[in-house]
């Protein structure tokens, strides 16, 4: 019997990479730089890349209050990540030519948060056949091009749609 082997070296980075100590989301509110895939920062949020996404061009939008709780977030900061998310879709749509987008949250870890400690809300820009077999057979994500490159295309679109 034929063994499949899928290569994805880009993960290496994620089981050897050092670990932040505490909640990696308030430390990329606290800090900058290019290697935490900033896009954008203001007083009630900030906008990254997901570094695993689900498709290319796929980033959150995270307050830099630290809740695991929705319902313990400052409406003003609610509202404000809605208008973020808006301004978003239009960039994933209109600059980056993703014809539909998930946006979701996922509560708590038994709500399927990856991060739950510290709420955040993801927008996945989507294609028309976006997934394949492998994603219904092997359970396994294709990431098509170079994460670098979508995060400093998207990063040039921020000044436009953000801005």
């Amino acid at each position: 019997m034929m063994e499949n082997i899928l290569y994805a070296p880009w993960r290496d980075e994620y089981i050897t990479n050092k670990k932040i100590q505490g909640c990696i989301f308030c430390h990329i509110s606290k800090h900058d730089g290019d290697d935490l895939h900033i896009l954008y920062k203001d007083e009630h949020c900030f906008i990254v890349m997901n570094k695993y996404p689900y498709t290319p061009g796929h980033f959150m939008i995270i307050p830099h209050f630290h809740t695991d709780a929705l319902e313990e977030l400052d409406p003003k900061v609610w509202l404000h990540m809605s208008a973020l998310a808006q301004k978003g879709v239009k960039l994933l749509k209109v600059g980056f030519g993703a014809q539909g987008v998930n946006i979701g949250m996922n509560l708590g870890k038994e709500g399927g948060a990856g991060i739950a400690e510290h709420i955040h809300m993801h927008l996945v820009p989507r294609w028309e056949r976006d997934t394949n077999f492998i994603t219904a057979v092997a359970q396994t994500r294709v990431y098509s091009t170079d994460f670098e490159k979508v995060y400093q295309k998207i990063l040039l679109l921020i000044p436009k749609y953000l801005g």
